[in-house]
């Protein structure tokens, strides 16, 4: 439906998480006989969900911990794990920093070049664990770093940046052909950020296994006051699930996986984002929670340290339990920031749904949510 701004333009109304409800069914389960399990390629995970690759949400350790807990752990590429031998004093660094002074000083931290050898030895140290390998490069640094994500063993590629298209026009520089790159690479990829149904078809056109679904909608984000850009995240999901299904049609089968990312802080977000057509979820401010989180409480994207236009913020989410805790409880608090499997899976329960595939099917309200 649009809406209309002024007599020279009309907008379409979207709607955040806050912003829908999910509705019980005639039928109800036993949150035991619920499957929260999902797959993408040859990779099975026993939960949906991808640690984001922010410094404050996975190190080479925490992305071992998630991988063990059933999910899996994107690290950072380009992050202090890659730039310093040793980045736990940088790391502290950070919490400490005053407010006033952390974008620049975090801009200085993160001048440091990218060590090739460093991709190396970090993606090696979770592949020695046994766990799924998953790393995360910016278009921007995507050519020139790809043979050595490789040949270091990842076993899914993430393109992750605040958008990212299948057309990206540049006068100066050779961009990344998305097509080619993919179609040449022997692992499968997941890219995005998209948050329009015509953004993820070009997208999923590219041979691209996952679409990351989101845009500015982060708690760490400053996007939306940075350059007026937002995706409210319940329409953009749902707009890049039609996508899925009509390629679906369009390529003769072929399923492209959708993994919401952005605005994803409590468990309630998580089950909406599935219920609107998610295969998975790409958490960032909810893993920072936790107690052995790197960030220590502090969460931070790589939008907080771009050296010409910083688009975020280091922000305070606290500590709620350790991360075990964090996804499968027991809970501590009642405010859906911990136990986040556990939600889940009674919220399929209550729904009458046995796995994430059906509970893309279940009942949704516009339902707006305002806490006085």
């Amino acid at each position: 439906m649009e809406i209309e701004i002024g007599r020279a333009k009309r907008g379409r109304r979207v709607y955040s998480f806050d912003d829908i409800a999910i509705v019980p069914s005639r039928r109800t389960r036993d949150p035991e006989d619920v499957s929260v399990s999902w797959g993408i390629d040859a990779y099975h995970f026993d939960i949906p969900v991808l640690g984001a690759p922010m410094d404050s949400v996975v190190s080479p350790q925490t992305a071992i911990m998630i991988g063990q807990l059933g999910g899996v752990g994107v690290l950072d590429l380009e992050g202090v794990w890659t730039r310093y031998e040793d980045p736990e004093p940088l790391l502290a660094e950070i919490r400490e920093l005053p407010e006033g002074r952390a974008t620049e000083r975090m801009q200085q931290i993160y001048a440091e070049p990218i060590k090739p050898e460093l991709v190396t030895a970090r993606l090696a140290e979770i592949r020695a664990s046994g766990v799924t390998v998953a790393g995360a490069l910016s278009p921007q640094n995507t050519q020139e770093l790809y043979e050595t994500v490789v040949a270091a063993g990842v076993d899914l590629f993430v393109i992750r940046g605040t958008t990212v298209s299948a057309e990206h026009v540049s006068k100066n520089v050779e961009p990344l052909n998305l097509k080619k790159f993919i179609y040449e690479l022997d692992v499968p990829v997941i890219v995005g950020g998209a948050a329009t149904y015509t953004a993820a078809l070009h997208l999923m056109r590219t041979g691209a296994a996952g679409v990351l679904v989101g845009f500015g909608g982060g708690a760490a984000s400053t996007t939306r006051a940075t350059l007026g850009i937002h995706a409210p995240m319940a329409t953009a999901v749902a707009d890049v699930a039609g996508a899925r299904r009509d390629y679906m049609d369009e390529s003769g089968g072929r399923y492209v996986h959708v993994i919401a990312d952005g605005g994803l802080g409590t468990s309630g977000d998580i089950v909406k984002a599935i219920s609107v057509g998610a295969d998975a979820v790409m958490l960032g401010t909810a893993l920072a929670r936790a107690t052995d989180a790197p960030g220590g409480g502090w969460h931070w994207g790589p939008e907080a340290h771009h050296s010409q236009l910083p688009r975020g913020n280091r922000v305070h989410v606290g500590s709620v339990a350790p991360l075990e805790q964090i996804l499968y409880g027991p809970s501590p608090v009642a405010d859906g920031t911990a136990n986040l499997i556990g939600a889940l899976r009674r919220s399929m329960a209550t729904t009458g749904y046995s796995d994430l595939k059906e509970f893309q099917r279940v009942e949704v309200v516009v339902a707006p949510y305002r806490l006085d």
